[in-house]
């Protein structure tokens, strides 16, 4: 534990002398750092989705940085500091773990998360969707919403009335016409992304690793007239298809 808080203590003292010293680091304001911020946290998961552990530290270390910049800001405003940052979160982990630091019995996970939502309500949270931020990508945001609503027992009875309900989406989108179709679908999607989460998959892991494969594959169609001495406009949809194909066949859709 002590070489723990050395390093975070050493932290703290290279950001105290980064935001005296550094021109850059003492003009940062919180809505400077707001985009960098979202960046290291898409650099963090891509790291993941490669399970490249080397990246995964380098890229928390950023994050870290980040938190504790965003303290040091509001410690110069004398809002809180970084020491009031842990103390709560500590605090919020006490009071919605009665399972462990009280004498709430639980019998699994599952009621774990119910026992979560109820407390964040009496906590004041006006809604049970209250957690979920309006700038979350859209495919993360339906899966979080289904997700925080079955907690509280608003949720189909059983899997193949997900399904019914995605198959009911897909015929009114068919049916649809002008902007009626972007709203079906809309609902089409939403209706997916609740049978993916039935059935255990998070739909924008799958998307990603449908995004990998369409890119390696296209790039190997790239690669492929290069070789040829071709531009890609010149290669024909059938040779096109072709070296799709031979892609799938080496495996190329693999994660690296």
């Amino acid at each position: 534990m002590d070489h723990k808080l050395k390093a975070f203590e050493r932290m703290l003292s290279i950001m105290d002398e980064l935001r005296e010293k550094c021109p850059w680091d003492r003009k940062q304001t919180n809505e400077s750092l707001r985009h960098l911020t979202i960046e290291e946290t898409y650099e963090l998961s891509d790291a993941i989705l490669k399970n490249d552990s080397e990246e995964i530290k380098k890229e928390l270390g950023d994050l870290m940085l980040h938190m504790v910049f965003y303290s040091k800001i509001a410690e110069e405003k004398d809002d809180f500091d970084i020491a009031d940052v842990i103390h709560s979160e500590c605090d919020k982990l006490i009071r919605r773990h009665p399972h462990i630091y009280g004498d709430v019995k639980v019998n699994s996970e599952e009621e774990v998360k119910q026992n979560w939502e109820q407390i964040k309500l009496k906590e004041g949270n006006k809604s049970v969707l209250a957690g979920v931020p309006n700038g979350m990508p859209s495919l993360v945001k339906a899966m979080r919403m289904q997700d925080k609503a079955a907690q509280v027992g608003f949720d189909w009875p059983a899997k193949e009335q997900v399904w019914d309900k995605v198959e009911e989406e897909l015929q009114e989108f068919k049916q649809a016409e002008g902007k009626e179709k972007e709203e079906e679908f809309g609902d089409l999607l939403f209706s997916l992304v609740n049978y993916a989460r039935w059935n255990g998959i998070n739909p924008d892991d799958a998307l990603e690793m449908t995004n990998h494969k369409f890119r390696m594959r296209f790039e190997q169609i790239e690669q492929e007239a290069k070789t040829l001495g071709k531009d890609l406009k010149d290669l024909s949809l059938e040779e096109m298809d072709r070296i799709w194909e031979k892609s799938k066949e080496l495996g190329r859709d693999t994660r690296p």
